[in-house]
Order: structure tokens, then C-alpha cells, then sequence
């Protein structure tokens, strides 16, 4: 495709607008952390609070988004850089659209989190580390991923034979070794609070 044949379209609506008639200002939680930190079940919770504070919200689930938008992707290092700039996309329209979104990916390196974050303006990128060691979340293992990796079924696997770079300085930590999810939910409500988000 000729990309000289395509041009911007200007809207006579835009984002502050959208937040104006929402009542509350938007911006992108960006989960990140290993398989089994408990990224989705944090966000679930924290949508769910803010939906019972009125908040416009969308979530975007890593598994959930490769089953439509990106079933087309593997898990080649290729490929995963794929699928976070794609998310990181769909989340700025989303932002864009005055909605405030949550997005939960192990997006486990630091240069694919950081061009997501170059899309937004500042402070509209809330990286949220949620933080467990190897060890708990392979105790854990909600999806049985870890004990196929342990069996030799899996390869490649974040954490295990493939790198995840910890955030070197996240808007937020939230440590699932020392808090249940009720404490890690009220901690971002109360972190969009104090930032006056919500």
C-alpha cells in the first residue's frame, strides 16, 4: 500500500472532549509481570471498582486479545513485539476515545513497554509492575504453563529460558507475594485518585 495515498482526518470532537463528557480524565494502566503474577485477576478488580465509581473503562487481556486481534501471531520474539505494538495502538485509540484502559501484558521487555508509553502523552502511561518471584508464580501456575515448561512441553517460556526485564522505575509496584488482590485493587484506585484520574 502507497502510504503517500493516505491522509489524517481531523474529527471535530477530541479527547478532552470525550473526557469532559465523561466526567473523568483517560489514560492506559499498563500491567506488566510474569505469567502467574497476577496481572488479569488485578485488573478484572480494578475495573470492576471503577466501574462502581462510574469510570468509562475498557480491559485488554493478553490471552483475550490473541484470540481475535492477534490469533494470527506466534510466540516468536518477532511476533511478540508484534503484539504489544499492536495493543499499544489499540490502547491509544481507546485512550484517545476518553475511556480509561487497562491493559494486561507480560510485555516483558522494556524497549517494546516503552514505545507503548511513547504514543501517550505524559502521564497518561501508567506502568504497573505487578511483581511475584519465578518461584510463586510457578507454585501458582493457574494456566498449568509452568509445569509444561518443567516437562519440557514448552519453550521459550518468559522468566524460564526467555528474558523479562523488571521495570527499572514503574508509576507503581504492586507486590502479589505481600497483598491479596483486594489491597493491590484499592492501592491503583487510590494511586488514580491521588493523581486525580478518576
Amino acid at each position: 500500500m502507497n502510504k503517500k495515498n493516505i491522509t489524517w482526518h481531523e474529527g471535530k470532537v477530541m479527547k478532552a472532549d470525550r473526557q469532559h463528557l465523561n466526567g473523568h480524565k483517560s489514560a492506559l494502566l499498563w500491567f506488566t509481570g510474569l505469567s502467574g503474577s497476577g496481572k488479569s485477576t488485578i485488573s478484572v478488580e480494578v475495573e470492576k471498582a471503577l466501574y462502581e465509581l462510574g469510570i468509562h473503562t475498557y480491559r485488554l487481556d493478553g490471552d483475550n486479545v490473541r484470540h481475535r486481534l492477534n490469533h494470527d501471531l506466534t510466540f516468536s520474539e518477532e511476533d511478540r513485539k508484534e503484539n504489544i505494538r499492536r495493543i499499544g495502538e489499540v490502547s491509544k485509540l481507546f485512550v484517545d476515545a476518553g475511556i480509561l484502559t487497562l491493559a494486561a501484558f507480560i510485555s516483558p521487555l522494556k524497549a517494546d513497554r516503552e514505545f507503548v508509553r511513547s504514543l501517550l502523552p505524559k502521564g497518561e502511561f501508567i506502568e504497573i509492575y505487578v511483581q511475584a518471584s519465578v518461584e510463586t508464580c510457578a507454585n501458582r501456575d493457574p494456566k498449568g504453563l509452568y509445569e509444561k515448561v518443567k516437562n519440557g512441553e514448552l519453550k521459550g517460556f518468559t522468566g524460564i529460558d526467555s528474558p523479562y526485564e523488571i521495570p527499572a522505575s514503574p508509576e507503581m509496584i504492586i507486590d502479589t507475594e505481600k497483598q491479596n488482590i483486594e489491597e493491590s485493587a484499592r492501592q491503583i484506585v487510590d494511586y488514580l485518585k491521588m493523581k486525580r484520574l478518576v
